[in-house]
């Protein structure tokens, strides 16, 4: 019954985040040069002006990436179409803050790849969508105080003989798009002396399937979105590589929306609301 359900999980989720991508993909491959450039240059001068809050709220509604594809922070509904999760109800909680209103939220599925330049083109306002914080990454946009912390770590079959990266010479880890997890394990290999590939996937639903059906040897992300994947098939190592701190990530030049954000998220912390939020979603 685990694995029926699983198998159906897996295949809607695949369905719902590639009908999210290529609805992007579709929308800027047919949007003239000049229009996403407009688009752009439109966001950086509404923010120089009148400052990304005071554009947020003359629009209405606060536009936030978010994913579609990992149980408990960002996950469609396959039923309600909906998305739900922690990341979820934390831009729920943002736009309430900026708004007044919890529901003035424009939400769009973003993946590893796609977030970033969604960010730059100014379709949205913010990410909140498992974006680890990391120093070269911090010369491109700002991240707010971490929300949550994470690690990565490895999912093999439980029939693979694999107990760790050890084991793993000559073999093939499956690993999202423009992800962290490739860089810090092959560091990590480079440490063992052992040689491992790459195969990256642009959705996790993909790099498991990819697992089940043998065309890579492991599944590397972080733990917590892992274990959204895991089934009586598969097994989630002990070891854990490298800490991964969640931010909120908004442009580089929308300073003031940067500094409501943090002040925001060190709040929750405070009042203790954020480890609600987090225990309500078992993470």
């Amino acid at each position: 019954m685990m694995k029926k359900f699983l198998a159906v999980f897996l295949t809607a989720a695949m369905l719902l985040t590639t009908a999210c991508g290529g609805s992007t993909a579709s929308s800027d491959a047919s949007a003239p040069a000049s229009s996403t450039a407009s688009s752009a240059a439109e966001s950086s001068d509404s923010t120089a002006s009148g400052g990304a809050l005071d554009q947020i709220k003359a629009n209405g509604v606060l536009k936030v990436g978010v994913k579609a594809d990992v149980p408990g922070f960002g996950l469609q509904n396959t039923s309600t179409g909906e998305f739900e999760g922690f990341e979820i109800d934390l831009a729920k909680k943002l736009a309430e803050a900026i708004l007044g209103d919890a529901n003035a939220i424009s939400l769009q599925a973003v993946t590893a790849k796609t977030r970033g330049p969604l960010l730059d083109t100014g379709e949205l306002d913010m990410v909140i969508a498992t974006f680890t914080i990391t120093e070269e990454r911090k010369l491109t946009y700002n991240f707010s105080q971490p929300y949550y912390t994470d690690a990565v770590k490895l999912m093999v079959k439980k029939d693979s003989g694999i107990t760790g990266l050890k084991d793993m010479d000559g073999k093939t880890i499956g690993v999202a798009q423009s992800a962290t997890s490739r860089e810090i394990l092959q560091a990590a290999a480079d440490e063992l002396g052992i040689n491992v590939s790459f195969n990256e996937y642009p959705t996790y639903p993909e790099i498991k399937t990819a697992l089940d059906s043998g065309r890579v040897d492991c599944f590397s992300v972080d733990g917590s979105i892992l274990a959204g994947y895991v089934d009586d098939t598969t097994v989630i190592l002990d070891e854990t590589y490298a800490p991964q701190e969640y931010g909120v990530t908004t442009r580089l030049d929308a300073t003031d929306l940067a500094e409501f954000v943090d002040d925001f998220v060190g709040q929750l912390k405070e009042s203790g609301e954020l480890d609600e939020m987090i225990a309500a979603w078992n993470l």
